[in-house]
């Protein structure tokens, strides 16, 4: 019998019961500062106590979220910064300021799906760049591609999404090359930062890239929907632009409200959730080489499992990691009675979870957040099913 929190509403416990490598999870769990604070300010507009004017959430001084908006800022070498409700948010913003309906625009073959929509509310027509066939973006790509679209359309890219990381493989992709690519096309440069933000050193400026977006939820421990938009000073007045509109009959304006914001984003825990764990995210950034090799001692124990592979680059340089179990895993789903369910099962009763249950073929994990000793675990969980399956085990 569950516990519930109400109704029917049970209690998660998945965090404190199981190891959790859930691909979009990781970055994400609270730390136990955000977890109080998002108590502390669970009511809806908890953070407009203080309000006073300018009637805006980057102006809010108690909780300070005026500095906490400049700290972010900071923290990816940008000029200024927004909270949003979430990453895709941020790419929203950022398409509707520079994007016309018509508009061509730059992505990559791994964006994910909500760059897509983006540039469809604007009106946009989405153009993919080509990835090599191990899965990447490369600048010569980027290059021929802003070519080909020129010469089609007739216009240059209005914009460019990039990512570091992608979410598909979790491979590096050289962002500071590309983005100085379309630069000498004077094309603007978003860099997602939804894997890497929070989890490891991001500079825009040293990337050269023109916004920067972060996911909160995703990678910066904090409540969902959460993230920021930040961009450098001489885009802030498009991107952060206020509302210019009156009525024309009472004739009322509100010229401190940010269009592309509605005004303000992130009202309640959400916001203090996101800052209560700043301090931990910006300490646990510089300590991402250690999160990279316990990613890779797992990696190695899983290709010691005949068949297995790595369909990501390797060794691993991201905790965000795509498998490949089609000649090991996947031939056992086929004759067992859960099927292709039996690695998840497997994987629980070992007291590990995260993997998109009844996947057998191609799968993906992430261990960012793991201890040594859980990486270890992990490890032997796997190596423990394979051996007690019947696979070959090169210990």
């Amino acid at each position: 019998m569950s516990l519930r929190c109400a109704g029917d509403i049970d209690t998660r416990s998945l965090e404190e019961m199981f190891i959790n490598l859930d691909p979009i999870q990781a970055g994400g769990r609270l730390t136990s500062e955000a977890m109080k604070a998002v108590i502390a300010y669970a009511d809806g507009y908890s953070v407009c106590d203080n309000c006073q004017k300018p009637a805006r959430l980057d102006a809010i001084s108690k909780p300070p979220l005026a500095t906490f908006h400049k700290d972010l800022a900071a923290f990816v070498e940008m000029d200024e910064a927004r909270l949003m409700p979430g990453a895709r948010r941020g790419f929203q913003a950022v398409a509707s300021s520079f994007v016309n309906p018509g508009d061509p625009v730059l992505v990559t073959s791994y964006c994910h799906y909500t760059t897509f929509v983006a540039v469809e509310v604007a009106g946009g027509v989405v153009y993919e760049i080509a990835a090599s066939p191990d899965h990447y973006s490369t600048p010569d790509m980027v290059a021929e591609r802003i070519e080909e679209v020129i010469a089609k359309t007739k216009r240059t890219p209005a914009l460019l999404f990039l990512e570091e990381v992608d979410y598909q493989y979790g491979n590096v992709h050289p962002v500071k090359e590309m983005a100085a690519v379309a630069h000498q096309y004077d094309i603007p440069v978003l860099y997602n930062g939804a894997y890497t933000v929070g989890i490891k050193e991001v500079s825009g400026a040293d990337f050269g890239v023109d916004f920067v977006v972060g996911s909160g939820h995703k990678s910066m421990a904090a409540p969902a929907p959460s993230g920021f938009l930040a961009t450098r000073a001489e885009y802030a007045d498009v991107v952060f632009r206020t509302s210019k509109v009156h009525g024309d009959l009472t004739g009322r304006n509100f010229p401190v409200k940010e269009v592309e914001l509605l005004g303000c984003t992130l009202m309640g825990n959400t916001s203090v959730g996101m800052m209560a764990s700043f301090p931990h995210v910006k300490e646990r950034v510089k300590h991402f080489d250690k999160e990279v090799a316990r990613a890779n001692k797992i990696i190695d124990a899983l290709l010691s499992i005949e068949g297995m592979e790595v369909v990501s680059e390797y060794p691993r340089k991201h905790t965000l990691t795509r498998m490949n179990s089609e000649k090991c895993f996947d031939p056992i789903a086929k004759k067992h009675k859960k099927r292709g369910f039996f690695l998840i099962s497997a994987l629980r009763e070992r007291h590990v979870t995260g993997i998109i249950p009844g996947s057998t073929k191609v799968w993906k994990m992430n261990s960012f957040g793991l201890t040594d000793r859980q990486a270890d675990w992990v490890a032997d969980a796997f190596l423990e099913i394979a051996e007690a399956e019947g696979l070959h085990v090169n210990r």
